[in-house]
């Protein structure tokens, strides 16, 4: 189990994702930031609209994809 925080992938709070994968931590990010920005927390709009660019880009979104799968994998267990 690894730990990557909001602030980790942009965004502006330190709540933690935990995951054995990159792939867990990423959709845990994408789902708390929806959740924020629908709870009226205007803190993550700019991170979620972020988030969502990336994916309408293939081509920057695999890069940062790439690199977020790296430090994932860098990190120590917890």
């Amino acid at each position: 189990m690894k730990t990557m925080t909001c602030e980790q992938f942009g965004g502006p709070c330190g709540l933690e994702h935990h995951g054995t994968s990159a792939d867990d931590v990423i959709k845990a990010q994408d789902q708390h930031l929806k959740d924020a920005v629908a709870g009226g927390d205007a803190t993550h709009a700019d991170a979620l609209s972020d988030m969502k660019g990336r994916w309408r880009n293939p081509i920057g979104g695999m890069g940062w994809y790439r690199r977020t799968k790296k430090e994932f994998a860098a990190l120590p267990e917890s």
